[in-house]
């Protein structure tokens, strides 16, 4: 067990590797992975409306993005967890014999492939990420810190524990209530494989010793952090030849779990200068070249913005980033295709977006279990209030984040797996 010690991102320099957009004219076909997540719907429907051929990679035939109006869906049988050879293999295929002109892989396991094989695309085929190195340091939850620190943010009160073995012994009893990260979301796995990990909220050191036992020894080190009290705001970012394109910020406003996890209903705001020169100095320290989600939680105690983690690919609350006008899919790809894109000056703060179904998850997990039980800390609204909070709509306010009259297919595919469980 150790504190966290300094090893600083900031001395990292991947720009070696960092791919540089090259000359051509624009790619009329993007191909689209992971179809049934949210943020690959919305990156479809953005692409689409700018003109292009969007083809859509799913597990099976229909999925969320891949139902969308002038969408064109494809199966692809490998999993990028299990078998990102062989996935990356599937893609690459589907890319050739479709004339896909670039490639947006949408989840953590999709882009790693995808990155750790860069060298196997065919020429012209454009992955508009940063380097493979600068990825893996934007991911690391402990090494990501320092980054963090230099850059003018706060971080949370932390310990790294290196194995099991350490069972959570001599933690301070101020670091409770606490969370618990693997240093990755995605591991890999003994077998060549990769899984993903996920965080645990922990109330004691019983409780951590628990957790940490139950651990896979591939999600070592292990990070346990204090839990902020405060509400969660992100930066995004698209970044590009060492300038910024575009930024936008929001803030959560309920969530799926109600303690923290998927944001379920969420507000543009104006990004707070501090956050916004802190996350452009943190993406120059990695040479990030790309789309990024600087995650915060502006603690109640301090009024600072406090680093949660970096996700360095296409966030699930996109939907909303486009409905307040910056547009991130479709500027990425321009980008990419090193067409001229002028900087993005403003957004419209105050529109919200919420995910139905998720909200009623939402919902359900506060009207039938207990604070305790869901780890809410602090002050939170009472049953009748969260009711009363899911109920109001704000005309002119609130969007949809499936739900679109002028392409209605994904948000009925929800609600028939909805009611069937899932199928």
């Amino acid at each position: 067990m150790s504190a966290v010690s300094p090893h600083s991102v900031l001395a990292e320099s991947p720009a070696a590797e960092a791919p540089r957009a090259r000359a051509r004219t624009a790619a009329s076909c993007v191909l689209v992975t992971d179809g049934d997540e949210r943020s690959a719907l919305a990156a479809t429907r953005s692409l689409i409306a700018s003109g292009h051929t969007v083809i859509v990679a799913g597990k099976v035939p229909r999925t969320l993005a891949g139902v969308s109006r002038g969408a064109v869906p494809v199966t692809i049988s490998a999993d990028p967890l299990l078998d990102a050879a062989g996935y990356v293999t599937e893609i690459v295929d589907c890319a050739v014999r479709r004339g896909v002109g670039v490639l947006l892989p949408v989840s953590d396991a999709s882009v790693e492939a995808l990155l750790e094989r860069r060298h196997a695309l065919p020429a012209g085929l454009l992955l508009p990420f940063p380097a493979l190195s600068s990825y893996h340091a934007a991911s690391d939850k402990i090494r990501i810190l320092d980054c963090a620190r230099a850059a003018g943010l706060d971080v949370p009160e932390s310990v790294v524990f290196a194995s099991a073995d350490e069972a959570g012994r001599g933690v301070a009893a101020s670091v409770f209530p606490a969370v618990v990260k693997p240093h990755r979301s995605v591991v890999a796995t003994p077998d060549g494989g990769r899984q993903k990990c996920h965080v645990e909220f922990v109330a004691n050191a019983e409780e951590l010793r628990v957790v940490l036992r139950a651990l896979p020894a591939q999600a070592f080190p292990v990070l346990v952090q204090r839990r902020i009290r405060g509400a969660g705001e992100g930066m995004f970012a698209l970044r590009w030849d060492g300038s910024i394109v575009a930024t936008f910020a929001h803030r959560r406003l309920r969530e799926k779990p109600p303690a923290g996890g998927v944001s379920v209903y969420r507000e543009s705001i104006r990004i707070a200068p501090d956050l916004e020169a802190a996350g452009v100095r943190m993406l120059e320290a990695l040479d990030w070249q790309g789309v990024a989600m600087i995650e915060c939680k502006l603690d109640v105690a301090t009024g600072r913005h406090v680093l949660m983690e970096i996700n360095g690919r296409l966030w699930g609350s996109l939907q909303l980033a486009i409905d307040a006008g910056v547009d991130f899919p479709s500027l990425l790809v321009a980008c990419a295709e090193e067409r001229e894109v002028p900087v993005q000056h403003g957004y419209r703060a105050g529109v919200r977006s919420r995910w139905f179904w998720g909200d009623v998850d939402h919902l359900y997990a506060r009207l039938t279990s207990s604070a305790s039980s869901l780890h809410l800390d602090g002050e939170f609204p009472a049953r009748l209030d969260v009711i009363r909070d899911f109920l109001t709509v704000r005309p002119g306010t609130d969007r949809g984040e499936i739900w679109r009259l002028g392409d209605p297919a994904p948000a009925l595919l929800e609600l028939r797996r909805r009611m069937l469980g899932g199928r």
